[in-house]
């Protein structure tokens, strides 16, 4: 393992180049792809209609489109509803619905069914009774989620999501890179002293500057990095080291990253080092096994084996290993029974954790290979070599 110093920033832009498609394609082009998705996606399981209703659906539905109001329920303020026939429709009521036409649903021929805001208090199976209305007799209807006496096929609607359009990847690509720099570009200001919940406001207002939401924002500071997994923010001030986690949100998008810090040299230990390079040595043999092809549980094994040759063994035990990413911050976690597979063009987001440290990257799977979209300029990296390629991977930086 060699360590590198500095990222030179440029040249990761070149690297990254190389995978852009520059065929244009319009919102409503995205749109088009994704109904002729979810048509077959009907024809295959004889369904009549399904109903969208998800706040992760409508962003991928409408092409970075949100249906958030009350942003604590999964569900948003309407339905997409598409027909077998690829007919497409949105049912609210007449609160949300001249928004969603003005402002998410413009130019993308969403039909309105609109109906009074009272009349699914009264009766909460009504966005149901209208589908129906709008189908076949007799033919069967589902749902992402939860709702009247629907199929439930957020399994399958997922698998549908995978596949990342072009207008996606450049969308993806942009967030990571803005994610990537903004939280790092925090991190390199910390002073020791500062709590934990002002580290987390400073990453989410800077996020917010470019339109990013944090969907999950952790902070840990000295001990709590090595007792807990999930630490969310709380008053403790960090003295030596604190790590920062992100799930970044723009379009519907998520993005994932991890980013430690430490005051001063003289705080990363050897220990904290070797433990850092393992963890790092856990990503990179992730990342160089998320092909096309491979399976959640073939990869679990894949971190499983590399934990043990780096003398942690059962570290995979303690938290999980992140799997596929997209409108979710995982749309699947790698596990011993998983039998998800990686598909081309499918995000993942890999999360490989020895006590005490961590790396997290977000990447995408292109030509067979993974992109990393969520690197850092200005930032140490740690590169392991794996089946010929050189990974990089984030480090420890001393401020």
């Amino acid at each position: 393992m060699q360590k590198i110093n500095t990222y030179d920033f440029h040249l990761a832009t070149h690297t990254t180049s190389r995978h852009v498609n520059h065929r244009i394609m319009t919102k409503q082009q995205e749109v088009e792809e994704k109904v002729e998705r979810l048509t077959r996606l009907l024809a295959a399981e004889n369904l009549g209609g399904v109903l969208l209703t998800g706040q992760h659906n409508f962003a991928w539905a409408t092409a970075g489109g949100r249906s958030a109001i009350d942003e604590s329920r999964d569900a948003g303020a309407c339905a997409l509803f598409v027909r077998a026939d690829g007919h497409r429709f949105v049912i609210a009521d007449c609160i949300e619905m001249p928004r969603l036409l003005t402002e998410e649903l413009k130019g993308l021929d969403y039909e309105p069914i609109e109906y009074g805001w009272e009349d699914d208090k009264i009766n909460p199976a009504l966005v149901v009774e209208h589908a129906r209305k709008l189908m076949t007799e007799g033919a069967e209807l589902a749902a992402d989620l939860p709702i009247g006496d629907a199929r439930i096929i957020e399994t399958q609607v997922a698998r549908t999501r995978y596949r990342l359009t072009d207008g996606e990847l450049e969308r993806f690509r942009a967030l990571g890179h803005d994610a990537g720099a903004t939280v790092a570009a925090v991190a390199r200001g910390l002073e020791p002293g500062l709590s934990e919940r002002e580290v987390a406001r400073r990453v989410t207002d800077a996020l917010a500057t470019h339109d990013i939401q944090t969907f999950v924002t952790l902070v840990a500071a000295d001990e709590r990095l090595t007792g807990f997994r999930h630490p969310v923010p709380t008053t403790k001030r960090w003295e030596k080291i604190v790590m920062i986690v992100v799930c970044a949100r723009r379009a519907g998008l998520i993005a994932s990253l991890t980013r430690i810090v430490c005051a001063g040299s003289g705080v990363m230990t050897e220990d904290l080092q070797m433990r850092t390079q393992a963890t790092a040595a856990v990503n990179a043999a992730l990342f160089a096994k998320t092909k096309p092809g491979a399976t959640g549980k073939e990869l679990y094994e894949v971190a499983r084996r590399e934990y043990a040759a780096n003398g942690f063994e059962g570290e995979q035990h303690k938290h999980h290993q992140g799997g596929a990413a997209g409108y979710r911050p995982r749309d699947w976690v790698a596990h011993p029974a998983c039998d998800e597979v990686v598909v081309e063009r499918q995000a993942f987001a890999w999360n490989p954790s020895i006590t005490g440290t961590k790396t997290e990257e977000t990447c995408i799977v292109m030509d067979g290979e993974i992109e990393v979209i969520t690197e850092s300029p200005k930032w140490n990296y740690i590169t392991v070599e794996r089946d010929g390629r050189e990974y990089r991977l984030p480090d420890v930086m001393s401020l």
